[in-house]
């Protein structure tokens, strides 16, 4: 009897499988069951899944594979299984090797030997690439506003504190003023060449649709794959089947995406804490933890968390290449392990983006202490550019501030308290209107090209990024 229902189990199980008539026995050893299935993680394929099979069965229906009531009935059986996806009602089985296997078993207990009609010319390998295409373009679509939301988030911080200045740096020393809206737009708009770069992305990897390719071979049925494209969106239809069942370009270019992003807000947050550190900003309530031996300590834990994103994400993108690197034509099983990458670096991004909101949100500048943190010294550019506008060619303005700057040094002083006929002594041009360089506003408001510190050029900045970043 125990044999018996061994076999029964073992029967039932083939019928599920959706490759199961080649073998005698559904039991496959536990270790390749358990890599092999991989429904734990491309669950969240469900809706593409579900998406993909409605547009493939009106294919079906237009090239005489279906009738109309066959069609109707796998529609509604379908629609079925969607609500039952989104009330959380859905059964998974042991047996439900993928989310194409789950969906098509269900789909079979709702209406029956109809349901195998479904996959009629069609292969796990164009359905799981198009079923993470439309996932990704969806998904992509959100990080997107996302994105924007921070970078406007950004600028209106930036057009409230336009009146702070700070030090700006180069190798980590204080280099020449600026205005500490400048900094943070120049955070913003690298995160705006990564919003234009997404949908470059999507646009180029992610608008030929794969389904109708088979296995590798293509399809034998009259299906118009342009129409079926276009109920699922799509702008066209890829051009090789063989190619489309094994391009991953587009999680590739994604998780490099992901990975670029992230090590843009990792320099922002690494700047961030140095800022906190040296007193020019603070964190925002909530966004700092304490030390379980030191009372005083207020940790920014989560920014350098953000930080560390940097690494984790560079990190798949590279675990993503490598997964491609060396694979034969066509369809291989090692892309089933993708979906794991792409999800890890879809949800490591979206959590860094929202916490960077938070962040940016919250941050509290101290006008006062980045003021303070200015040095005379900090001018030495301003002295020269006061020579040059005397005529001076630059590279000898250089020069004789360089003598003027190992002065004050010698005499350890500032640069601004060498006297009048010091400077002479260094070049008969200083007079007393070089008292109008010691100046930090005037400074950083002679840089009024687009693209520099003044408040002007600030200004049209945040006019500009908040243009193209406009959300209804």
């Amino acid at each position: 009897m125990a044999e018996e229902s061994t076999k029964v189990e073992d029967d039932k199980k083939n019928e599920n499988r959706l490759w199961g008539g080649r073998f005698s026995t559904s039991r496959i050893h536990q270790c390749l069951e358990k890599i092999n299935n991989s429904i734990e993680i491309d669950h969240r394929l469900h809706k593409q899944d579900i998406k993909g099979s409605l547009a493939y069965a009106s294919g079906l229906k237009d090239a005489g594979n279906l009738t109309d009531q066959e069609r109707n009935l796998i529609v509604a059986g379908l629609k079925k299984i969607e609500e039952e996806w989104a009330e959380d009602e859905f059964q998974l089985y042991q047996s439900d090797e993928d989310i194409h296997t789950a969906v098509e078993r269900r789909l079979k207990e709702l209406i029956g030997p109809l349901a195998g009609k479904l996959h009629t010319g069609r292969s796990r390998n164009d359905q799981v690439a198009t079923d993470t295409k439309l996932w990704l373009k969806d998904e992509s679509e959100e990080l997107t506003k996302l994105l924007s939301g921070v970078i406007m988030r950004m600028a209106k911080k930036a057009e409230e504190q336009i009146d702070v200045l700070m030090p700006g740096y180069t190798h980590l020393q204080k280099a020449q003023p600026v205005r500490w809206s400048h900094w943070l737009l120049s955070h913003a708009w690298a995160l705006n060449e990564d919003r234009q770069r997404l949908a470059q992305i999507v646009e180029r990897t992610m608008s030929r649709c794969p389904l109708g390719s088979g296995a590798l071979a293509g399809t034998p049925l009259a299906l118009d794959r342009s129409k079926v494209a276009q109920a699922l969106g799509f702008t066209g239809v890829s051009e090789n089947s063989m190619h489309a069942v094994a391009d991953r370009d587009f999680v590739a270019e994604f998780t490099f995406w992901s990975a670029l992003t992230s090590v843009h807000l990792s320099r922002m947050a690494e700047d961030l804490l140095l800022h906190c550190s040296l007193g020019f900003a603070k964190m925002g309530p909530g966004l700092s933890t304490g030390s379980s031996l030191m009372p005083h300590k207020s940790n920014p834990d989560g920014v350098e968390l953000l930080r560390a994103k940097g690494a984790t994400l560079t990190g798949l993108c590279t675990s993503m290449l490598a997964l491609l690197k060396g694979l034969p034509s066509t369809y291989n099983k090692d892309l089933q392990l993708d979906k794991s990458i792409l999800f890890q670096a879809h949800d490591d991004l979206k959590l860094s983006l929202e916490l960077t909101y938070a962040v940016i949100d919250t941050l509290q500048v101290d006008r006062i202490n980045c003021l303070a943190a200015l040095e005379p010294s900090m001018l030495a550019t301003d002295l020269a550019y006061y020579l040059v506008h005397k005529g001076i060619p630059f590279r000898e303005a250089h020069n004789l501030v360089g003598t003027v700057v190992r002065l004050a040094e010698q005499k350890k002083i500032e640069i601004k308290d060498i006297s009048i006929i010091e400077l002479k002594e260094i070049s008969p041009l200083f007079d007393e209107d070089v008292l109008q360089v010691w100046s930090y506003e005037s400074s950083v408001e002679q840089y009024k090209a687009f693209g520099g510190t003044s408040k002007s050029s600030v200004e049209e900045q945040i006019v500009k990024i908040k243009t193209q970043n406009h959300t209804e």
